[in-house]
């Protein structure tokens, strides 16, 4: 892609995704999420009312007369954008393709985000990390993060969510809202999501294709592993091919969906053919 079709791809999302978050989820995703407590502001005189746990002793025994902390909320937060590039985000059979709706909501985050003047960051995955932007605020870092979401070619194909997840944890010292993008087509990770969510404000956001639910029965059909590379014949017509299929399936979809609400982390689904606006918004609405 070159650079001037590649501009052109960022500032029309940017556009899309902008009046999104200006319109419709700046206010949810603040009330959504707090910030991280209450940081000490000033004292001031006591009142009639005022919390008698918040007097502050010292000042008060100095002056001889009761006086309070006043606290604020500390609303500066840093959002991670943790997203799978592994082989089997390429599949798409609609109008898009998985990578390309995952871009969407990724840069709809980061531009409510931005409105409420916190930092954000990327981490693109495989089964390495395969890149990490440290989190920082203002539209060019956002326009810098959409353009790695375009472009970024990665050198692995397949998928280790839990190499991830460690990384992200140890590059993140403070708590932050973190959101995993991915079809979850992967393994044993339950254990790693239940301690990441105990630090992180967690929530798995699983794009996937209606076609990938099931196999349609078309007889021997030459497939690709999209994370391995590897081509197979496939007997579509068997119907214990198609069932195993399923089975696979919707055993991934479930382990998805359990590591997730377990560990105390949101999870939402949704279908690119499906409106991700109407999954982003109820989910705020939800949590606010």
């Amino acid at each position: 892609m070159d650079t001037k079709e590649l501009l052109k791809k960022v500032r029309k999302i940017e556009i899309k995704t902008r009046r999104l978050s200006d319109h419709i989820f700046g206010g949810e995703y603040h009330s959504t999420f707090k910030g991280r407590g209450m940081t000490f502001s000033e004292v001031r005189q006591y009142q009639f009312g005022d919390d008698v746990r918040n007097i502050d002793w010292n000042v008060t025994a100095r002056y001889s007369e009761p006086f309070v902390k006043v606290f604020e909320e500390e609303r500066e937060l840093t959002m991670m954008l943790m997203v799978d590039v592994s082989g089997s985000e390429l599949f798409g059979t609609e109008q898009q393709f998985k990578n390309e709706v995952v871009t969407e909501i990724a840069a709809t985050l980061a531009f409510s985000a931005t409105q409420n003047n916190d930092k954000i960051g990327l981490i693109l995955f495989s089964d390495n990390v395969e890149l990490y932007i440290p989190p920082k605020k203002g539209r060019s870092h956002v326009l810098r993060i959409i353009r790695e979401l375009i472009e970024f070619k990665p050198a692995s194909r397949q998928t280790n969510l839990v190499e991830a997840l460690k990384f992200m944890q140890n590059v993140m010292k403070k708590k932050a809202i973190v959101f995993v993008l991915s079809d979850f087509i992967a393994d044993d990770y339950h254990q790693t999501m239940k301690i990441v969510s105990g630090k992180h404000d967690v929530t798995g956001i699983r794009v996937y294709d209606k076609h990938e639910e099931s196999i349609p029965n078309l007889g021997m059909v030459q497939m690709q592993d999209e994370e391995t590379g590897e081509l197979m014949l496939v007997n579509t017509s068997s119907k214990k091919v198609r069932l195993n299929y399923s089975k696979f399936y919707n055993e991934k979809v479930a382990y998805y969906k359990e590591s997730f609400t377990k560990s105390g982390a949101g999870a939402i689904d949704c279908r690119v053919d499906e409106s991700y606006v109407k999954k982003l918004l109820g989910y705020f609405k939800r949590r606010g």
